[in-house]
């Protein structure tokens, strides 16, 4: 019986507003509400509320046969608290099935994995303490940002004691190989790889609505018609895809949420055929052989590499500089230092950066509020300058200037107690007058 494991990404950035030169220094707000507020509302309405609401039908239509796995990104998360809070309770609605697994993700969609382990291990740490908060599932599958993979990526992810990651079946990597197996890590061959068969994905995710494709329109019966007449051998059909997908870059109106209720129905009648969550994938299946992986892959555009955000030279000097406050960030206890570190890490500011121009079946699906990659570029550069001399005033770079630092930061501590007591005092003394003046 072939299983059919389902499995959604879920990312929203926190926008930059335009962050002009005179800003550096003088103002330390860089987002841009407005944006941020109205994109997530509309993709709440299009995408993730109809399609929440259609999951949990089915699940319960289908007395739990149909089974998704989502990851959802920190910042994703904090974008439904402040702006479409209706969506996490929709989440909650369904993870209290027992039939949608949670995975674990970089909390920021960060490049972390490609500069630094430890911030790689932070990020991790905090994407699963909120996912735990949220929805009570502790991930025990990891899939990384744009699920970019390597040999030394998914060894550290099975030192972390995840059972297994997710990345793309690319063609550079598997050859002849179907990516309808479950795979090994290289280093570590405890760590199971399921890899993307991006063929059959992308077919839903972008070519579902193009009248010029020469399989439109697609049909929940031609798709089952083709995964039937897959290989019996062949164990497992990885579907990974965008949950913007349904409803933002597939309209409602081009059926799209008619094919997933219809596809899941077919699915769950078909006797050689199964919905399956990664870890029951990774439990209940034997690897075939393992898959080496010695330079990292991404599931972006046709060369399934890096390029789309460290592809030139303005993304590698974002990129650099960004991470060499990597270890001052270490010693960093300010939240809103701490929390402008984790949004600047976002991925999609070196996509905007991007000089390449997408391919057809592009992973890429980020607008771009930028006219030029040089725009994005010296907007995200003014923005690390100003966070930098922040930074430095907390954090300063040589170890002297460090130690006195902190030792501001305690007398600015006491100060602050001192005050609170001084008030506490002034409060006290004016209730016993009162007291006094009443018995007189």
């Amino acid at each position: 019986m072939k299983s059919v494991c389902l499995f959604f990404q879920v990312h929203q950035p926190f926008r930059h507003r335009r962050y002009r030169f005179f800003d550096i220094g003088n103002d330390h707000y860089y987002y841009d509400d407005y944006s941020n507020d109205t994109i997530m509302r509309k993709i709440a309405d299009k995408c993730y509320l109809p399609a929440n609401k259609l999951l949990l039908d089915l699940i319960d239509r289908t007395e739990g046969k149909f089974k998704v796995a989502f990851s959802i990104t920190g910042t994703a998360l904090e974008q439904f608290e402040l702006y479409a809070p209706e969506v996490i309770d929709s989440f909650r609605k369904l993870a209290k099935t027992g039939c949608v697994e949670f995975l674990s993700e970089t909390y920021s969609h960060s490049l972390s994995s490609l500069k630094d382990p430890e911030i790689f291990k932070e990020q991790i740490r905090l994407h699963d303490e909120r996912i735990f908060g949220l929805f009570g599932q502790k991930p025990r599958i990891f899939r990384n940002t744009e699920m970019i993979y390597s040999d030394e990526i998914g060894a550290q992810i099975a030192g972390m004691g995840f059972h297994g990651i997710l990345t793309e079946g690319a063609k550079q990597v598997l050859g002849w190989k179907s990516p309808n197996f479950v795979y090994v890590n290289a280093i570590n061959p405890r760590m199971k790889v399921l890899m993307r068969n991006f063929k059959l994905s992308d077919d839903i995710a972008f070519r579902f609505s193009n009248g010029n494709w020469s399989e439109f329109p697609l049909t929940a019966e031609k798709f089952i018609a083709w995964l039937e007449k897959l290989e019996a051998r062949e164990e497992v059909v990885n579907l990974f895809l965008s949950y913007e997908s349904f409803g933002e870059r597939q309209k409602a109106e081009s059926g799209i949420f008619n094919f997933l209720e219809s596809f899941v129905e077919k699915v769950v009648q078909n006797t050689q055929m199964r919905f399956a969550t990664p870890t029951q994938v990774v439990e209940q299946l034997q690897p075939v052989s393992a898959v080496h992986v010695p330079e990292a892959i991404s599931w972006a555009d046709e060369e399934r590499d890096l390029t789309a955000w460290l592809g030139n030279n303005l993304q590698k000097e974002a990129f650099t500089k960004l991470y060499e406050l990597g270890k001052r960030m270490q010693r960093c206890t300010d939240q809103d230092l701490i929390k402008d570190w984790n949004y600047l890490q976002v991925s999609d500011h070196f996509y905007y950066m991007s000089t390449k121009h997408s391919s057809n079946g592009s992973v890429n699906r980020s607008e771009n509020p930028f006219d030029s990659p040089y725009g994005a570029f010296i907007n995200y550069m003014n923005i690390l300058s100003d966070f930098k001399i922040r930074l430095n005033a907390v954090v300063p770079e040589n170890e002297t200037e460090s130690e006195i630092a902190v030792l501001q930061r305690i007398i600015d501590e006491k100060d602050e107690k001192l005050k609170k007591l001084e008030a506490d005092l002034r409060r006290l003394q004016k209730t016993k007058k009162t007291k006094t003046t009443l018995r007189k």
